[in-house]
């Protein structure tokens, strides 16, 4: 990759947050070589820094009472997300290098061919980024393969900053290919990239928290971008509202689809997924088993093939 540094353009590395595929897919997309370290230190900062912030906010305010002890819960979803990383990294070393150079010696991409003059290029940048997620959002819910794999982030029995680290390491292998496919269709240039990873995953450490804001407010912010009660409502166990609220940044691409709620009383939201509701069905064996096991009837409780 330190061949094509004279370009500007994106280098699609990944290890991604899977919602946040994308999540935090959605990880660690890198740029340059140059870079790396840089990019990564950053990164590092801002998921550390907020996990910090949010798990103190969250003891102060709370949204929702918790039924589950926080520090199992919370070595579990680290641990979970140590093996997302992994196997996240080590496929974009080998994706990532050819998709790069193909990518930058093309010039391709929607946002290079609208030959838009900085900071429009950023933005239309960033807004296609988001909306394209919010597609991958989508279809972790909508095709069965994908959602194997997305179940393990939703049967989280709270919800909390800790759950924007839980992706099953298929989905963050997953996600790294439709990362790669974002930058190629859209062409981002590297500072664009940057941005919208690094807004994003603090977007995704905050939807997530378990932080209770005034709700006037909460309704105003939600206006905008993803917040924890708007979230929250997209981790119920009702399947109506789980199909909801599908962004992951700006919140505009659910009201667009008319997907947007912010309906649901917090005291009527049951946080996971009805057929794993017991804490033997979310151990750390369990959930990196999951996507290959005989699947249930995630919204009734009985096994299906």
């Amino acid at each position: 990759m330190a061949r094509i540094v004279e370009s500007n353009r994106a280098d699609p590395s990944i290890a991604s947050v899977g919602e946040s595929s994308a999540a935090v897919s959605d990880y660690h997309l890198k740029v340059s070589q140059n870079s790396k370290p840089r990019r990564v230190k950053t990164t590092a900062a801002v998921i550390g820094g907020g996990l910090v912030f949010f798990a103190i906010l969250e003891r102060r305010r709370p949204l929702r009472a918790r039924v589950q002890s926080q520090a199992v819960r919370m070595e579990r979803n680290a641990l979970l997300g140590a093996t997302a990383l992994v196997a996240s990294t080590l496929l974009q070393t080998v994706v990532a290098p050819p998709v790069s150079r193909w990518s930058a010696r093309r010039r391709t991409g929607l946002v290079p061919l609208l030959k838009l003059r900085p900071p429009l290029d950023t933005m239309a940048s960033v807004a296609l980024l988001d909306y394209t997620l919010w597609m991958w959002h989508w279809a972790n819910h909508r095709l069965p393969l994908l959602w194997r794999f997305h179940l393990v982030h939703h049967i989280d029995l709270d919800l909390d900053a800790s759950t924007a680290l839980r992706f099953h390491f298929g989905e963050m292998a997953l996600s790294v290919l439709y990362r790669a496919l974002q930058v190629v269709s859209i062409g981002p240039t590297r500072q664009a990239l940057s941005i919208w990873q690094d807004v994003l995953f603090a977007s995704i450490l905050f939807h997530h928290s378990n932080l209770r804001l005034p709700h006037r407010f909460e309704r105003l912010l939600a206006l905008i971008v993803v917040t924890p009660r708007m979230h929250g409502i997209h981790h119920s166990a009702r399947p109506d509202e789980t199909n909801s609220n599908w962004s992951s940044l700006l919140s505009v691409w659910d009201r667009l689809h008319g997907t947007y709620r912010m309906d649901v009383p917090d005291e009527q939201v049951v946080i996971g997924v009805p057929a794993y509701q017991k804490e033997g069905d979310v151990t750390l064996g369990r959930m990196l088993a999951l996507p290959f096991m005989r699947q249930k009837d995630d919204w009734g409780g009985s096994a299906i093939k």
